[in-house]
């Protein structure tokens, strides 16, 4: 009777630790099969030139400061890079256009009847903008943002250098075609934009 009765409180024994350990496993297993999902949906594979790449979805607020930085980058690009050609000022204006509101319209609006496109295609000129610096602050929204760059306004006989600085505030906006990044520049401001200095072009 002793070693049946020993035999069995092995057995349980034995018995509860299989159960216990099957118990673990499945939970462990279940935990992995979950996690493995929830990487997997944000895993993105993109076709592109008989290649597949791997992109890797996340929340818009990791990625908030990138986004507006070039967001307000692409807006200067638009807006101050022109060339004397009515088409090019036309569609480069147009894209800026959609990625601001009417406080840009309004400064576009004033340039043109004073003239100042006219004047780049008459005069042949030419005007390039480099950024420096985008400061954005996410802290309160609508976002502040404060950009640095540089102008180079081209001409036959010399190429003008201005420096350039502006501000606004960034809202948020659905995301389109002609706006990828899905903000809209409010209450644009030129803070400054004045010469640096003037180089003579070899004829």
């Amino acid at each position: 009777m002793k070693n049946i009765d020993t035999a069995f409180r092995h057995v349980r024994g034995f018995t509860m630790l299989v159960v216990a350990g099957s118990t673990i496993i499945t939970f462990y297993a279940i935990f992995k099969s979950f996690s493995s999902v929830a990487s997997m949906q944000d895993k993105v594979y993109i076709l592109a030139n008989g290649k597949a790449l791997e992109a890797y979805a996340s929340d818009r607020k990791d990625n908030v400061p990138v986004e507006a930085r070039d967001h307000v980058r692409t807006f200067h690009h638009y807006f101050f890079s022109l060339d004397p050609d009515d088409r090019v000022i036309k569609t480069n204006i147009t894209k800026a256009l959609y990625l601001a509101d009417n406080s840009v319209k309004r400064i576009y609006d004033d340039l043109k009847e004073n003239g100042y496109y006219s004047g780049i295609i008459s005069g042949n000129i030419s005007q390039t903008v480099i950024i420096d610096s985008i400061k954005i602050d996410i802290e309160e929204y609508p976002y502040r943002f404060k950009c640095f760059a540089k102008q180079n306004i081209i001409r036959t006989t010399s190429i003008l250098s201005r420096n350039l600085i502006t501000e606004g505030k960034l809202r948020n906006v659905s995301r389109s075609d002609n706006n990828p990044h899905g903000f809209l520049i409010e209450r644009f401001n030129t803070l400054e934009n004045k010469d640096l200095g003037a180089l003579n072009r070899k004829p």
